[in-house]
């Protein structure tokens, strides 16, 4: 992996050199658009209206348009003169407890890594860290941005999570659907924490692939082999107008889920042990 960022984690009085990179990717299966009487890849170019000549990126500046039609020019040379400390570096302001942030703060993970000379430093703020069990909130220029990041621990590494500013939170307050007041009937309630204790496990990431990625790569390469591709019957299930009896048919599901689950994971535990004993 490169790089994508270099800095330091400003830590009181601590500088810690560090190099920031992208921790996660996406495995979307990308399309492009092609021209369907050709079959030709469609380019995008981008276009001066005023020239009407196709514009490269070498020649593209950035403009902030403070009257309509009317542009300052802003360049690297003026970004690098912004008088934040968090231009070259990841500042620690606070720390927290991780159970105090909501998820929907999170944007993106990054891993942080120390250069040579933010070797022990990095393992002193990781362990102080682990020691305390807490994370940091830190404010960071990414991008020609300043955005709020939290640090934590994650494996071996230090990680930075961007989150967003509070005022970046749209309200609950603006879905009208939520206002209409529903009464809980307590049956249905203990019930459907019945379903949840059901249906609750230990977190296993591995346990989760995605089945769609898998099944449209399938269609993809049996229209590449020139295949007919089989569509699969829709199950027509019952609807269920009882919620009482959707959420006991839902329970008795789970458990034999379960008990299906615990079947294989025997039957694993017993070839790996003759295996070994193989």
């Amino acid at each position: 992996m490169r790089p994508i960022w270099k800095g330091a984690i400003s830590f009181g009085l601590v500088n810690i050199p560090i190099k920031l990179y992208t921790a996660t990717e996406s495995k979307d299966i990308k399309f492009r658009f092609l021209h369907e009487r050709c079959k030709s890849p469609i380019n995008y170019k981008r276009i001066c209206p005023v020239c009407e000549t196709e514009v490269e990126n070498k020649d593209l500046v950035k403009g902030y348009e403070y009257e309509t039609g009317k542009f300052v020019i802003i360049n690297d040379e003026d970004f690098e003169k912004i008088p934040l400390e968090t231009v070259k570096a990841i500042e620690i302001i606070d720390f927290v407890d991780l159970a105090e942030i909501d998820p929907i703060y999170f944007i993106k993970s990054y891993y942080l890594t120390p250069t040579e000379l933010g070797l022990k430093p990095y393992h002193l703020l990781y362990k102080a860290m682990e020691e305390t069990g807490k994370i940091a909130i830190a404010k960071v220029v990414l991008r020609s941005k300043e955005t709020l990041a939290c640090l934590r621990l994650y494996e071996k590494a230090l990680v930075m999570e961007t989150i967003f500013f509070p005022n970046e939170i749209r309200s609950t307050d603006l879905l009208p659907e939520l206002e209409q007041k529903v009464e809980v009937n307590e049956r249905e309630l203990k019930m459907a924490i019945s379903l949840i204790e059901s249906l609750s496990t230990e977190f296993d990431p591995g346990k989760y692939t995605s089945n769609y990625r898998e099944a449209l790569m399938e269609v993809i390469e049996a229209k590449i082999a020139g295949e007919e591709i089989a569509v699969p019957d829709k199950p027509e299930g019952a609807t269920v107008i009882d919620l009482m009896e959707a959420l006991k048919a839902s329970i008795t599901q789970a458990q034999e889920v379960k008990k299906e689950e615990k079947k294989a994971s025997k039957k694993k535990t017993t070839k790996t042990k003759t295996k070994v004993s193989g």
